[in-house]
């Protein structure tokens, strides 16, 4: 009797460690697919895929409609707005993120971005290349000692940013209407539970949360215009959470010192974005959360991920839609 070997549909960037762990597994195929290939082509490849990670590629109803094999999807990363999760949930297939492993790269990211415009890093990185020592004066840096940052989402990755920011003695508020306010205590942050009321005393706001329609368009030209003048805003979460056009319109005049934007609506972004002429925002291209260490850890947290389903263990921690599960026969 001839035995079916498991087959892994990988991305072909995925990190070393990650294909190293399915090699060792003597019962498991991996093919390595394109994450920008076409439609039809990636259709074709989950035709006899048992799971497939996924960074950039959308997996939509059609796409696993094409997978009759298919019993887990994993992401190499925490975000998920690009699949059809209630088409999973049809088939009783778990999703499976990354968990924590971005987390701290994409906390360390939001710091540098706060505090390289807080401290004017590339101009004052062109003071001494141009010449222009005289003018070393012109423009101060600023501090984040004694400035409120404002939190928006207190998950994985907001928690670690208030940790870091507490360090860096900040005083750090928090919303996130569906973590209690005794949590945020218990960190030594300050809840909010009206953002715009908050936003006006804030000097920094950072955003950590999901894309959902809730949250769509959150920062719009009315709540940018909440913010003060002196204030800076960080977006490393998901493109779509702030108003581009907003955004670029309360900096250009002035209404905001500062923006620094790792995530964009579209991707990529048009090369005239104007987002782009603007000095005082510092831009990224959706690559917070993926230092080196940290695509390493997600290589193998995915690969670990798809196998514990194939196994008849999932590692349920990581399933972000548990209803599958119970769906499976």
């Amino acid at each position: 009797m001839t035995t079916i070997r498991k087959r892994l549909l990988l991305p072909s960037t995925m990190a070393r460690p990650g294909w190293d762990l399915v090699k060792s597994r003597a019962d498991v195929d991996a093919v390595a697919f394109a994450p920008a290939a076409p439609a039809p082509e990636f259709r074709k490849l989950l035709g006899d895929a048992d799971g497939v990670a996924l960074t950039s590629t959308p997996l939509r109803a059609a796409d696993v409609e094409a997978a009759p094999r298919l019993r887990a999807v994993g992401r190499i990363g925490v975000g998920y707005d690009a699949v059809d999760v209630e088409a999973l949930n049809r088939r009783g297939i778990p999703l499976m993120t990354c968990g924590t492993d971005n987390s701290p790269t994409v906390a360390e990211y939001a710091m540098f971005m706060m505090l390289a415009l807080c401290k004017r890093g590339a101009a004052m990185d062109a003071i001494p290349r141009q010449g222009r020592w005289s003018q070393r004066y012109d423009d101060l840096t600023t501090e984040l000692l004694g400035k409120t940052l404002l939190i928006v989402g207190f998950g994985r990755i907001g928690t670690r940013i208030a940790r870091r920011c507490l360090a860096m003695e900040m005083k750090v508020e928090v919303y996130d209407p569906y973590v209690p306010a005794a949590t945020v205590r218990a960190a030594g942050c300050e809840p909010v539970a009206d953002l715009d009321a908050a936003l006006p005393r804030a000097d920094y706001v950072t955003i950590h949360c999901p894309k959902t329609p809730e949250t769509t368009n959150l920062f719009d030209a009315a709540r940018l215009a909440r913010m003060k003048p002196s204030a800076r805003l960080i977006n490393t979460a998901r493109g779509g959470l702030v108003d581009e056009a907003a955004l670029y319109a309360a900096l250009a005049a002035g209404k905001l010192a500062g923006a620094g934007v790792d995530v964009f609506a579209p991707e990529p972004p048009l090369t005239d974005n104007p987002l782009f002429t603007l000095p005082n925002v510092i831009v990224c291209p959706h690559m917070a959360g993926n230092s080196r260490e940290s695509l390493d850890r997600k290589s193998l947290t995915v690969v670990r991920n798809l196998l514990s389903v194939l196994d008849g263990k999932p590692n349920t921690e990581y399933v972000v839609n548990p209803e599958a599960l119970r769906n499976t026969k």
